[in-house]
Parts: C-alpha cells; sequence; structure tokens
C-alpha cells in the first residue's frame, strides 16, 4: 500500500498567514502578499516548549481553587476536582460527569496525543499518517471542550452577583487552566 505524498513532494506549500495553498518556489503567498516558508521556523521546538509549558501549568490549573463561593455569609474555595466530587454527591453526576471529562480527560488525552505525534513528526516517521492526521483534527475539535471551565465560571461570576445574598469569584487555578487549554 503506497504512502500519501507529502506537500513538498507536490511542489506545494501553505502560506502561514492566510492558509492559501502556494507553489513551492513561490516567496510570496500571491493572496496576501506575506513571506513563505516551507515550514515554520523551528515549530517542533516550540510545540514541545509549549506541551511541557502546558504539562508544567496543569499541576497548579487543577491544585489551586478556580472559584470562590460565599452564599448567606458561607464562604468556600473549590478546585476543578471539588467542584466534581461536589455535583456527583449532589446528584448531577450528569454535570459532574462533563466537568470531569471536559476538564481533566481531555486536557490528559491532548497531552499524550500531541507528545505521540511530536514524536512520530520528529522522528520523520511515515507510520500511520492519516490516522494521525485524523489524530490531529480530533484533538483540535476536542479542544475548544477544555474552555468549559473558564466559561462556567465566568459565566458564573457574571451572573450570579447579588452583592447582598452572594459572592462569586474567580480565583488563580482558573488563570492556569486557561493558560493550559488556550
Amino acid at each position: 500500500m503506497s504512502q500519501p505524498p507529502y506537500a513538498t513532494e507536490l511542489g506545494l506549500q501553505l502560506c502561514h498567514d492566510c492558509g492559501n495553498t502556494c507553489q513551492l518556489g513561490d516567496t510570496d503567498c500571491p493572496r496576501c502578499w506575506s513571506a513563505l516558508h516551507a515550514r515554520k521556523p523551528n515549530s517542533i521546538g516550540r510545540t514541545w516548549a509549549l506541551l511541557v509549558g502546558a504539562l508544567i501549568l496543569y499541576l497548579p490549573a487543577n491544585l489551586l481553587p478556580v472559584m470562590y463561593t460565599d452564599m448567606f455569609g458561607n464562604g468556600s474555595e473549590s478546585t476543578i476536582l471539588s467542584g466534581v466530587i461536589e455535583f456527583w454527591r449532589g446528584g448531577s453526576w450528569d454535570i459532574a460527569l462533563l466537568i470531569f471529562i471536559a476538564s481533566v480527560v481531555v486536557p490528559c488525552i491532548k497531552f499524550f496525543v500531541l507528545g505521540l505525534l511530536l514524536i512520530t513528526v520528529q522522528r520523520r516517521s511515515r507510520w500511520a499518517m492519516r490516522e494521525r492526521a485524523r489524530l490531529y483534527r480530533f484533538i483540535e475539535t476536542i479542544g475548544y471542550w477544555s474552555m468549559l471551565d473558564v466559561l462556567v465560571v465566568a459565566l458564573v461570576a457574571a451572573l450570579v452577583q447579588l452583592r447582598a445574598l452572594s459572592t462569586i469569584e474567580p480565583r488563580m487555578g482558573i488563570l492556569f487552566f486557561g493558560l493550559v487549554v488556550g
């Protein structure tokens, strides 16, 4: 079974600004006139740096409180996992499961798959190229669900501001979580 060709083998390259497909010999994009490169300079090194940085930021994102809630004078801070446990104990297992999948499972899957893709690209492997492309697209699609916690905290903090009765404020954990998934 023959492997699909690389873009360079077909004499093609993409503009990194507008996404236009251009001929390999072109120096400027005919659509937006930006400089063309066959590959983004240092893309593998930059991607490794971003992946390692996200892994490092993932620890405080899960250990630090993401939200402070004060209802009728009873204040408490909650982390992502304590929020999942609280929803589960409260009988909202569906919300707990959704938050757990979006906040813990999806980022872990992204870390593993991106590491796998980086290793295979760095080794110039031609193994399972179509499957790896599908994996990349899958990771890109599910990546948007990782921002669910940031969105929930922002919405709840904006909507539930009844100063006399309750206060909800974001905490440092949500900043780290936004940095991990952003």
